[in-house]
């Protein structure tokens, strides 16, 4: 028979549910906190993909790299000098060029007629100084001649004044005879002078006219020789010694004065033209000491010029290279160049990371024991070409990964396996 359970039975089991629900709320509450204060699990990264390094004290060379190509030191554009159309082509690109290598041939009626039409006009106007200089000779021949009488004729009056002046104190010829005498000579000496400087002005202008007539005759020699040279400029000539390294023009084409028609260079004097990033070009130097990489040899130099204007966040560089060039070097061969900025002496310096500037803050993964690295705060300084100074954050002897991390930028542990 089934028996009543009393009031206290009751009671005891409620107490126990309670209790029951009490330990289950606090047992959760402990591990829901436990679990919400643990680290996340920290990612692991294969050691064969990452780029390990490790911190050095000691000499550190600053250098810049950039790329680049060979370029000749002097190029010389050939222009038209008139204007012309392009009938023959006589060379091609890359031909060795002497001074006198006639390129292109151009064609110009109008340049020939002005040609001949100038020489002709030389011709005459030389013909007319010839002929100004024999008619100008005889007007002073004729001028001289009549000088010359006067001249005579002075001279024997003035004989004949002081024979009657000598007579008249005699008293063999009369007063009047000897003053008729003197008179005429006084008349004569007057007419002698005037001649004489007739004679004179007639030489001056002699000579003016035939220097009007000679410049004439200069001008039209000058003209005779632009409109030659115009007639021999229809013939394009390389003008120095080199290999063509272009032509800009195709036959049939008409051009003007001005135009450039080729371009010649000396392909075994180059130097090496650079392309650096602005943000590494501003302790460049000149006469800094540089090496240049042309694929087949590596030739030294030095800089010798930097352009003040960036360019599509690059300057550039022109380096003297101070070696023989290998063999294969030509203009436009691209090469790779190295210039060494400074020497730093004992100083904390490691391999160039992936990400971050020289002077700047970053956050790379310092390696620990047991098979992990975990991120540090290292304050970088000056930055060559493959290493970087450390100012902060790494001692000597840490090694850090320095490849690109952005994948973990969540984290700041993680396992290397």
């Amino acid at each position: 028979m089934d028996v009543a359970r009393g009031p206290e039975v009751l009671r005891k089991k409620r107490i126990k549910q309670a209790f029951l629900v009490t330990l289950i709320v606090v047992v959760g509450g402990v591990i829901t906190l436990a679990l919400s204060r643990m680290q996340p699990a920290a990612p692991t990264v294969e050691r064969a993909t990452v780029w390990i390094d490790t911190v050095h004290r000691g000499p550190m060379i600053r250098q810049v790299r950039g790329l680049g190509t060979l370029v000749p030191k002097e190029i010389r554009w050939i222009p038209a000098t008139t204007q012309g159309r392009v009938e023959r082509r006589l060379a091609q690109q890359g031909d060795l060029v002497t001074p006198d290598t006639v390129i292109l041939e151009l064609s110009n009626p109008d340049v020939q007629q002005a040609s001949i039409e100038a020489e002709n006009q030389l011709k005459a106007a030389e013909a007319q100084l010839a002929n100004l200089r024999i008619q100008l000779k005889n007007q002073l021949l004729a001028q001289q001649a009549a000088a010359a009488t006067v001249q005579a004729d002075f001279s024997q009056a003035k004989l004949q004044a002081e024979s009657d002046a000598q007579l008249a104190a005699q008293g063999l010829i009369g007063e009047l005879t000897m003053k008729l005498s003197k008179v005429r000579a006084e008349e004569l000496a007057t007419r002698n002078e005037i001649e004489q400087k007739r004679l004179s002005s007639v030489a001056e202008a002699s000579q003016a006219q035939l220097t009007v007539q000679q410049a004439e005759v200069d001008r039209l020699r000058g003209l005779n020789r632009l409109r030659q040279s115009q007639v021999a400029s229809l013939k394009v000539r390389a003008g120095v010694k080199g290999v063509l390294q272009q032509i800009a023009i195709d036959v049939g084409q008409q051009v003007a004065p001005g135009t450039n028609l080729a371009r010649v260079s000396d392909p075994s004097n180059l130097k090496a033209e650079l392309r650096i990033a602005e943000t590494q070009a501003k302790d460049i130097l000149i006469n800094q000491k540089a090496t240049v990489d042309t694929r087949n040899g590596v030739i030294p130099g030095h800089v010798v010029r930097i352009d003040p204007a960036a360019q599509n966040g690059t300057v550039a560089v022109d380096v003297e290279l101070d070696a023989e060039l290998p063999r294969g070097a030509r203009p436009d061969l691209s090469v790779d160049g190295t210039i060494e900025l400074e020497r730093l002496e004992s100083v904390l310096y490691v391999g160039r990371p992936a990400f971050g500037q020289e002077s700047s803050t970053v956050g790379l993964f310092r390696l620990v024991e047991g098979g992990e690295a975990i991120r540090a705060n290292v304050k970088l300084g000056r930055s060559s070409v493959n290493t970087v100074e450390i100012l902060d954050g790494l001692k000597e002897g840490d090694q850090v990964i320095l490849s690109d991390m952005s994948a973990q930028d969540a984290f700041d542990r993680i396992r290397l396996r």
